[in-house]
């Protein structure tokens, strides 16, 4: 057994129990409080940050041929980081060389070396929100929760699931088979867990932990060595984990290289050549639909993948309109719509709905949508904290190109300082193609549609043709909810019904909520179930005749 994995194995056992009873449980809390973290923790966080800008990153051992990286803050002002940056051929070779090692050691001694280090980040959440928050715009509180707690929540999901499913077997039996009279045909079976090979870690802009963790935690915990290639605007976040991992690998006795850190620029991207090399055997990729399309195309590798989608929530009715209108309000300006679980489109149908306050028309249930967001927007340092900054100046200019594509309702105006903008409404009509696409960023289509089982239907089947990752309906109607929650079923997409108060369809929680079903073209993958995890590893048997 190995010093980590003993040392966590009480956190592993609660983490399988969380996996299977999905109830509510953590062992990283999300609150950035002194009392939690240490009563400096914000303060060392802060200055920890401050102290890794205008100079080199240190990696100890990593492979370098020159250096890389020019990361702005949304906020503002460029980090001057440079990083240690290899090429391709460089990469894979160090990543194949560590591979053996890493496949040999005992299935304790890399779950634990994952534990370990997931415990490792969790202390430096402050430090890690403060690299999140300024590489991919998220406010502070945001940048650490889902930079930090939130995603090391998703780690160890991956790395409970892979122990469950890697420990699933027996390891060795003696097989006896009767042959008559008494005699035996005796065995000893013995099987070995194959990692199947190199693993890339595709990062994105916008959650480069969140997003990532999973698959990274998933492949080292089955034996495969990683390559983690994080997008170039968003490279720190990722860089401090694999700082962490190659710490904490060294300490296991496994070879640091077995974590690799690949740095490219804008315009000299190294990912294709690295999805196409023929060493990585897995790839964990999130991102756009397009170049999701080219990985299938191009790569021979086994693709777990979270793209692009339309999000939708319906209306039919509510017996809470001011409190339908402020969920969604949230939802819409949360992070400036930059979440993959964000709603894009609403459908109302054309001639309203059903409230406790009496019949609304189409157009007061949308001033009802944009009033909300108005009142959450109204101090402009609670704005701050929910709407952050846009990560991708692209993001802005599909602002200002979607003005044109409906009846503005509400109109996106900036916050103050850095690239901010806040939401967006348009009112169009069902089946214009402007909502038929997903429109990234704080662009909220309210979509007429002839009644609420139009809005169902067509809900459902953006599911189904172009993907979603979420979907939400409003209704008091029993029988039309049941007929909903059979079609958003077999559309692929979970279905949240009647939020209100603090629980919004923007959030997936570890351990409860499978994150992308994996059944639309959203994603072909879900975080985290057995099968984000068996196709990384391979049972391989020798057996031979029992001894006498």
């Amino acid at each position: 057994m190995s010093q980590f994995f003993d040392r966590h194995r009480p956190m592993l056992d609660t983490a399988l129990s969380a996996l299977r009873r999905r109830e509510f449980w953590t062992p990283f809390p999300e609150v950035p409080s002194g009392k939690i973290y240490g009563e400096i923790a914000r303060e060392d966080g802060a200055a920890a940050f401050t102290a890794l800008q205008r100079r080199p990153f240190d990696l100890p051992g990593h492979p370098e041929e020159s250096r890389l990286g020019a990361e702005q803050s949304p906020f503002g002002p460029a980090l001057e980081i440079s990083y240690p940056s290899a090429s391709v051929d460089t990469l894979i070779a160090a990543s194949q060389a560590a591979a053996p090692a890493l496949a040999q050691a005992e299935i304790e001694v890399r779950v634990g070396a994952c534990l370990e280090a997931l415990v490792r980040l969790n202390r430096m959440s402050f430090l890690i929100g403060n690299a999140t928050m300024h590489t991919t715009g998220q406010a502070f509180a945001m940048a650490f929760q889902a930079g930090g707690p939130h995603a090391q929540d998703r780690g160890l999901e991956a790395v409970a699931m892979a122990w469950d499913e890697m420990t699933r077997f027996a390891g060795a039996a003696r097989w006896e088979k009767p042959q008559g009279k008494g005699a035996l045909v005796v065995l000893d079976k013995h099987w070995t867990v194959v990692p199947a090979g190199v693993s890339l870690a595709i990062g994105c802009n916008t959650f480069p932990t969140w997003n990532s963790y999973s698959g990274i935690f998933a492949s080292l915990a089955t034996g495969n060595p990683v390559v983690i290639k994080p997008h170039p605007a968003a490279i720190l976040p990722l860089a401090l984990t694999v700082r962490v991992l190659r710490e904490v690998l060294d300490e296991a006795g496994l070879p640091a290289d077995a974590v690799l850190l690949a740095v490219d620029g804008p315009g000299a991207e190294i990912t294709k050549q690295l999805a196409t090399h023929p060493a990585v055997r897995l790839i964990d990729y999130t991102g756009s639909g397009t170049f999701g399309d080219w990985l299938r195309g191009n790569t021979t590798a086994a693709l777990f993948s979270e793209e692009a989608g339309v999000n939708t929530v319906t209306i039919a009715a509510t017996d809470d309109l001011a409190g339908m209108c402020a969920n969604l309000a949230f939802s819409l300006a949360l992070y400036s719509g930059q979440m993959c679980t964000a709603p894009q489109n609403i459908h109302i149908p054309r001639g309203g709905i059903q409230t406790d306050q009496g019949w609304k028309s189409f157009d007061q249930v949308a001033s009802a949508i944009a009033d909300a967001i108005d009142t959450l927007l109204s101090d402009p340092a609670r704005a701050a904290g929910v709407c952050g900054a846009i990560a991708n100046p692209a993001t802005l200019a599909r602002i200002e190109d979607a003005r044109a594509s409906g009846r503005v309702i509400r109109d996106s105006t900036p916050l103050g300082e850095g690239r901010t903008a806040t939401p967006l409404l348009l009112a169009v009509e069902d089946g214009d193609p402007a909502c038929e696409r997903e429109c990234f960023g704080p662009i909220t289509y309210l979509v007429a549609v002839d009644d609420a089982d139009v809005g169902i239907a067509r809900a459902a089947s953006l599911a189904r043709d172009k993907g979603a990752i979420t979907a939400a309906l409003y209704d008091l109607d029993e029988a039309r909810i049941a007929r909903a929650v059979l079609a958003f079923a077999d559309a692929g997409v979970n279905l949240s019904i009647n939020l209100t108060g603090n629980i919004f369809v923007n959030q997936s929680a570890a351990f409860s909520d499978f994150h992308v079903t994996g059944a639309n073209p959203a994603g072909n993958a879900s975080l985290t179930d057995t099968a984000f995890v068996a196709t990384r590893f391979r049972r391989v048997m020798w057996r031979r005749p029992a001894a006498a």
